[in-house]
């Protein structure tokens, strides 16, 4: 391109009426003949400068400075941190709101050009608390990304307000941990006050140990640790909870089941319910979970797991598990709850062979309800009453076959039906036991 062309395009830049969007437009066109590599550019950036003195406004005369600033910054000058200077210190006079919306404009654009270390040095000037710890952490997030961690900890010291302090800590830990630094991890864990943000620190903990293929004794120091820095006096705190969940759900149930031995039973429940919670998709965990648990743990945990597995679509991928609870346990509202899942599957074989086993009637009538309700809506109305019948105490068989004839009419004339013979069952023995 000929040289006169950006004489041209200089000359005609005068001709913009606004002041700042002519300072602006002389800045990038500076930009624009520094990388063609015309000597004039240092022009463009001058004409900038003169616009910029004779304008009125100091608030537009002060954004158009960034401006330039910016531009300046991605040729390489030096006059770059000179301009960021003069920006902050017309920005300083403003009165408030004004004055930290600018600083933070000001912080935000340096951080886009990759200076952090100018952005900290001037984010202290911004009074708002919320804005000034929100670009802490803006900043931090930089170090953290460059790995310079010295810094990022002189951005930590800088943050005394929560949530903040703890957010910060707790992004500055996953960093130690991708790295395998559990040393400094640890030293971040004990500075964090709250059950909620050590909780929250163990989670993460607990996904990258795993990930880590660590030796277990470094799972043993992060026990340890989780005890010792809990602030509740129950050794059943949110924060060893957390931890234990998370390595269970990792996988590492073995484990967590060796360190729930020396907890009080409320908390090993309070664990392994929470392990079936985090792991609701894992099927491989929840099945080495329930075989490694006996009695009265087992049959709760089992309670819990199928309840949790009855409130979402049946998937058949759980039928061996369902059908391991049944074959383990004569409890009768747990094998309701089997019975029903295996219904649900349409593996009614398997669901009327744990049913027969329910003794109870009230129970008995619930686990056939549920059969005969499921092959209701496979059209298999001879099979649902044959169901009903299978509730031999006159009573229930009596209600039960009442509801199925019922549901049977009320899926002829509606082409649908509400499966509500539990919520139903509930309410005739209120009925019956009130009488």
């Amino acid at each position: 391109m000929p040289d006169n062309v950006y004489r041209e395009a200089l000359r005609l830049a005068a001709n913009i009426r606004d002041a700042y969007l002519r300072a602006v437009t002389y800045s990038r066109l500076g930009y624009y003949m520094y990388r063609a590599k015309q000597p004039e550019y240092k022009t463009a950036f001058k004409y900038a400068f003169n616009v910029i003195s004779s304008m009125d406004n100091p608030v537009l005369a002060t954004k158009a400075l960034l401006e330039v600033g910016m531009y300046l910054r991605m040729i390489g000058s030096d006059m770059a941190r000179k301009t960021f200077a003069q920006v902050h210190d017309a920005v300083v006079g403003f009165p408030q709101p004004l004055r930290d919306d600018l600083l933070e404009d000001l912080v935000l654009r340096l951080l886009e050009l990759d200076l952090p270390d100018d952005a900290l040095f001037y984010v202290g000037d911004v009074e708002d608390d919320i804005k000034r710890n929100d670009l802490l952490l803006k900043i931090l997030r930089v170090y953290l990304r460059r790995g310079n961690m010295r810094r990022a900890y002189v951005v930590i010291n800088r943050i005394d307000e929560e949530p903040w302090r703890s957010i910060a800590a707790i992004e500055t830990l996953k960093v130690h941990l991708k790295r395998e630094e559990f040393g400094s991890a640890i030293k971040i864990l004990a500075e964090l006050k709250s059950d909620y943000w050590l909780g929250e620190a163990m989670r993460e903990v607990a996904t990258y140990l795993k990930g880590a293929d660590v030796p277990k004794a470094t799972y043993q120091k992060f026990v340890d640790i989780a005890l010792s820095l809990s602030t509740s006096e129950s050794t059943g705190s949110e924060v060893l909870t957390s931890l234990l969940v998370g390595m269970g759900a990792q996988g590492e149930v073995d484990f967590v089941l060796d360190v729930l031995k020396k907890l009080p039973s409320d908390v090993r429940l309070r664990v392994m319910k929470g392990i079936v919670d985090a792991a609701l998709d894992r099927v491989d965990v929840l099945e080495r979970l329930l075989k490694a648990l006996k009695g009265r743990e087992f049959e709760e945990v089992a309670a819990f797991t199928l309840g949790k597995l009855l409130s979402r679509s049946a998937n058949d991928e759980y039928s061996g598990l369902v059908k391991e609870v049944g074959g383990r346990t004569a409890d009768d509202a747990l094998l309701v709850k089997v019975a029903t899942y295996l219904a649900k599957l349409g593996d009614f074989e398997a669901a009327w062979n744990f049913a027969s086993k329910v003794r109870g009637n009230y129970l008995r009538s619930l686990a056939f309800g549920s059969i005969a309700v499921a092959k209701l809506k496979e059209g298999d109305i001879d099979g649902a009453i044959d169901a009903a019948l299978e509730v031999k105490d006159p009573k229930w068989g009596s209600w039960l076959l009442s509801e199925i004839l019922a549901k049977i009419l009320e899926l002829q004339a509606e082409g649908g039906f509400r499966e509500d013979i539990e919520e139903r069952a509930e309410s005739q023995r209120a009925l019956w036991e009130g009488g």
